[in-house]
């Protein structure tokens, strides 16, 4: 699953002569507001297009001020969050709802794939950290405290049952601020909107009138597109073994499989497409760590959802439905 902490969050390239890096424009009555800031690790843009360019920035203004109250419940870089209190603690007694609603999900998809997405694998990160090569029998400790069904939660309560057990959303919170900050533009009608907070929210269209267009990172080309995908209303995530590497061949890197502690051997990027980008987060790393079989086989349960994976050996396999773009 993903490390949390400095993780360089997956790249994702525009691919719309519509999107600018910063400012405002206008085209087709429409005017097109950027505004790029940091939340959760991660570089965070937002595009809103709308007739009122006051509206549009307005609805950006919300949408960052709430990154900033999601930070200050689930960032592992600030002491004081919530998520720190609890894996310092081991229970918070009044939980923030944006947490418990996190949590939940997370359960949910935990169940699903038979726990390939494990929020705890905190410990296991902390073994490989800065490390060439993990020490065994640190790693087969670190491995006892993980398990997500230790996670407890009772109304605005939560428990982390056993010794050593801790947390990281960074496999599910960049998803769950980028459908939150959709649904604060959208709140003050707002139609047309881009949101990057490490996963892709898009909804309406680009300032040409065409759907969201993103280039999606190769894994082994830095400054090249592995795809080009359209997200018509749809949310996008990938998770990739070039983003946090421990060895410089890609065998270990920051995507860890909670039940061997180590990374998983057969791929080298999963994006997933589904109708909310947390949901589209979770599966992105879940899909990593079962592999193509297992994991094409998961994301059927998920209705809306659609995959690319790409191989160690270059392979590209991708369900049926997947929005290619020319």
């Amino acid at each position: 699953m993903n490390s949390p902490s400095h993780l360089t969050r997956r790249r994702f390239f525009t691919y719309a002569s519509g999107f600018l890096l910063a400012g405002c424009t206008r085209q087709q009555g429409l005017t097109q507001v950027v505004r790029r800031s940091r939340a959760l690790g991660a570089e965070v843009k937002m595009t809103a297009l709308h007739e009122d360019e006051v509206v549009a920035q307005n609805a950006l203004d919300a949408a960052f001020a709430e990154l900033v109250k999601i930070e200050k419940v689930m960032s592992l870089y600030q002491p004081q969050s919530q998520i720190c209190c609890l894996n310092r603690d081991g229970r918070l007694a009044h939980a923030d709802p944006r947490l418990i609603d996190v949590l939940r999900y997370a359960a949910q998809v935990s169940a699903k794939s038979g726990g390939a997405f494990d929020i705890t694998v905190q410990p296991l990160w902390k073994v490989h950290e800065g490390k060439t090569q993990a020490d065994r029998a640190l790693l087969d400790l670190a491995r006892s405290s993980v398990n997500w069904q230790r996670v407890k939660i009772n109304g605005s309560k939560v428990l982390l049952e056993g010794a050593g057990t801790a947390v990281t959303l960074n496999g599910i919170a960049q998803g769950y601020a980028a459908d939150a900050a959709m649904k604060v533009v959208r709140a003050h009608g707002v139609k047309h909107v881009l949101i990057d907070a490490g996963e892709m929210n898009a909804r309406g269209h680009n300032a040409e009138g065409e759907p969201w267009c993103v280039g999606i990172q190769h894994p082994r080309e830095r400054d090249a597109f592995a795809a080009l995908a359209r997200l018509e209303d749809r949310c996008l995530a990938t998770s990739g073994d070039y983003e946090t590497g421990f060895s410089k061949d890609f065998s270990r890197h920051h995507i860890l499989d909670p039940r061997t502690g180590e990374s998983p051997g057969e791929l080298a990027s999963v994006s997933v497409l589904a109708p909310d980008a947390m949901t589209a987060d979770a599966l992105s790393t879940a899909l990593f760590v079962l592999g193509t079989e297992r994991g094409m086989e998961l994301l059927c349960e998920f209705a809306g959802t659609d995959a690319l994976l790409i191989t160690k050996d270059g392979r590209r396999i991708s369900t049926q439905g997947f929005p290619f773009s020319a």
